[in-house]
């Protein structure tokens, strides 16, 4: 294991977030021992917040108060997790109606590190599908001794992360399961691997376990339990050397051109598929994040500016296919880091890339529509400071499932505005010292702009953005955004917006290097330097339309310890509240609440799943919801009135662990390889979660 350099501020051997060095070499390449990729002069959003932590807890005392006395039974996670560690692990017996926001009444899970996933009382849970499932007719079962690509090509991938479930039309108790597989742990997976040295069939199983899996399931209505259903017709698999179609203004382009691809249209495989997001015409959106760790052998300064490296990658792809080479083939790496579009209910269709979105590390792609039907889509590049950004659409969706309908909707996403955000505080930079005093105004919000970058329509594209085309924009996403001043965000990754109200959720999940030495230090739209917790910020587009090229923004959660003065969690009474650091995948309910996934614990306990009130008199009120195993995150989620699915990703991924010396045991027990899975979780006596 080649030994790795420490972050600046960041102690040698520990790792930002509460990360393994194992986590960082594989998921992301180690971005955040490497030099911060944007070294532009924009603004950085800590500059943007500091001071409004205190103010609003000051503002908000007499209502806290209120609240308090109203709360007064809430479960005391914050204050006591050691009290609750019994009942958390399903062993007590909670209270019989628990209080919280409807949708939240549920005891608490406690903190802690059991090597399962843990549930509230009264709840249950299965492994829907586990890595190397047979998906696929004819696929074998999974035997990690013989595994083999053509085996993996027809099994359930790896490091699960974005679940949707979708509906199966005349189909009882049938939903349709669609998953990203970010990335592959080989040390993990193979018995004796040598990093320094893979094998070719080693690197074609983990080509073929990356990408997409669509799967039928199928439920349990006495129990809850979701099980697949194998060959079934619409499942499917989408791997690293699956045929893709490009779109949009750069598709065409000679910087998406390539030795295998003279059109530059067409591009084999999608790699590193984060989180993402569902459409209303009844697609998946997958959003490709770290893919610069999979391409070698880079010198030239746009590369860097997305963390290419310019020697050998870990995987060593690149000895088995020359496209992962950069000084052979210098645009590949050009036809990753977009937003993929798939239609799980043509098992024949080709997959797209959409161009028009811009080329970063996608963390997310979700979808609303304008009041007049078109579609407007969030999306966050995770980077420390990098931005987060909107697409307008100018087509219309068409309603109805018929094919003409399907191929006008499959092109929505090809014409309209790419814009950028750019985040104004409304206090003197004097008063921002990053210590959270309350600034002169005693306010905690702001407000921000939506900077368009290109335009494209079926006539052409246009940039917006000086000195560079409208190819460059989709292509160089990044520079485009340093250009017009974007303001640089905390790791901007999933962005949701809340059904009910408009509001949008951008969740930061953490930046170390925050305010430590020569970086920029925190603003009023980042509350904390060194911010290795993360928070939620809320917007509110003008008028509450989609397609607003202005917003209001305030700051909805800072995580990490309720003990911690510099927490907050919107004015509610922190000594009931869950701990909760490094939020990444949100989603809502139907109740309006917001749940949120976390990755890298810097608490010092498991990752996991929590609830949070949103509106009403327990707005803020946050409670964990369950618990991933032993170096595993939380990924997913999906929150039905009746279930709850989490993705399971990466479990054992611990410094030093190995197939030889697994970290985790977790799902199949001891003796058994550990392996990335789904669950589903529901009510005992069936009734609807958390009423």
């Amino acid at each position: 294991m080649r030994k790795l350099l420490p972050l600046i501020g960041t102690p040698s051997g520990s790792h930002p977030g509460g990360r393994s060095a194992m986590t960082c070499r594989f998921r992301c390449g180690d971005a955040c021992f490497h030099e911060v990729p944007n070294t532009s002069d924009n603004e950085y959003v800590g500059d943007v917040i500091a001071g409004a932590l205190s103010r609003r807890s000051m503002m908000r005392a007499a209502a806290v108060v209120t609240v308090a006395a109203a709360g007064a039974g809430a479960v005391t996670v914050g204050a006591a997790p050691e009290a609750q560690a019994a009942p958390g692990a399903g062993k007590g017996h909670g209270p019989a109606k628990p209080k919280g926001a409807r949708g939240l009444r549920f005891t608490p899970v406690a903190p802690n590190k059991e090597d399962a996933v843990v549930v509230p009382d009264g709840y249950r849970q299965n492994v829907v599908v586990r890595w190397g499932e047979p998906i696929l007719r004819g696929a074998p079962a999974f035997d990690p001794e013989r595994q083999s690509a053509k085996a993996q090509a027809g099994q359930f991938g790896y490091n699960n992360d974005f679940l949707a479930l979708l509906p199966l039309p005349g189909e009882r108790d049938r939903q349709l399961l669609v998953a990203n597989h970010e990335y592959t742990d080989e040390v993990l997976m193979f018995r004796g691997y040598d990093p320094a040295n893979p094998t070719r069939e080693q690197v074609e199983i983990a080509w073929a376990a990356h990408g997409l899996s669509v799967v039928a399931v199928e439920e349990d209505r006495r129990t809850g339990k979701l099980t697949v259903v194998n060959r079934h017709h619409l499942n499917r698999r989408v791997t690293a050397t699956t045929e893709f179609r490009l779109t949009g203004p750069a598709a065409g382009s000679d910087l998406l051109k390539t030795s295998a691809d003279r059109t530059g249209r067409k591009v084999l495989g999608t790699l590193n598929n984060c989180s993402g997001g569902t459409t209303p015409w009844g697609t998946t959106l997958h959003g490709e994040e770290n893919f610069n760790q999979y391409f070698a052998n880079s010198g030239r300064a746009t590369d860097k500016r997305y963390g290419i490296g310019t020697g050998a990658t870990e995987r060593k792809w690149e000895r088995f296919d020359k496209r992962f080479d950069v000084s052979q083939e210098p645009n590949e790496v050009h036809r990753f880091g977009y937003v993929v579009e798939l239609d799980p209910y043509d098992p024949d269709s080709t997959p797209r890339k959409h161009t028009l979105l811009g080329r970063f590390k996608h963390e997310a792609a979700t979808v609303r529509l304008t009041r007049d039907g078109r579609p407007v889509v969030y999306t966050g590049d995770d980077e420390r400071f990098d931005y987060f950004y909107k697409f307008v659409g100018s087509k219309r969706m068409k309603k109805g499932s018929g094919r003409a309908a399907r191929e006008h909707n499959l092109s929505l996403l090809d014409e309209g505005t790419l814009y950028v955000a750019k985040l104004t505080g409304d206090s003197p930079a004097i008063e921002i010292d990053g210590t959270g005093k309350l600034p002169a105004d005693g306010e905690f919000d702001g407000s921000g702009v939506w900077i368009p970058l290109v335009t494209a329509d079926a006539h052409g594209a246009v940039s917006h953005v000086e000195g560079m085309t409208a190819e460059e924009v989709c292509v160089f996403t990044r520079l485009a955004g340093d250009k017009v001043g974007a303001t640089k965000m905390d790791r901007p990754e999933d962005i949701e917006p809340n059904p009910h109200t408009g509001k949008v959720y951008v969740a930061l999940t953490n930046n170390s290097n925050r305010g430590v030495g020569a970086n920029a230090p925190a603003d009023e739209a980042n509350p904390r330097n060194a911010n290795k917790h993360g928070h939620i910020l809320e917007l509110t587009e003008r008028w509450n339309q989609a397609d607003a090229t202005k917003f209001a923004w305030s700051l909805f959660l800072v995580a990490g310890d309720p003990k911690d003065p510099a927490t907050y969690f919107a004015g509610f009474p922190k000594e009931s509240v869950s701990p909760i650091s490094c939020p990444d995948n949100v989603a809502f309910d139907d109740h309006g609440n917001l749940w949120i996934s976390t990755d890298g614990n810097a608490l010092g306990t498991h990752d996991g799943l929590f609830g949070v009130a949103t509106a009403g008199e327990r707005r803020g009120e946050l409670k964990q919801f369950l618990t991933v195993p032993n170096g595993a995150e939380t990924c997913g989620p999906v929150v039905q009135d009746r279930r709850v699915l989490v993705a399971v990703q990466h479990p054992g991924e611990i410094d030093g662990a190995s197939v030889e010396n697994p970290a985790s045991t977790w799902p199949d027990g001891p003796g058994k390889i550990t392996r990335p899975a789904v669950v589903a979780v529901w009510r005992a006596d069936g009734r609807d979660i958390g009423v």
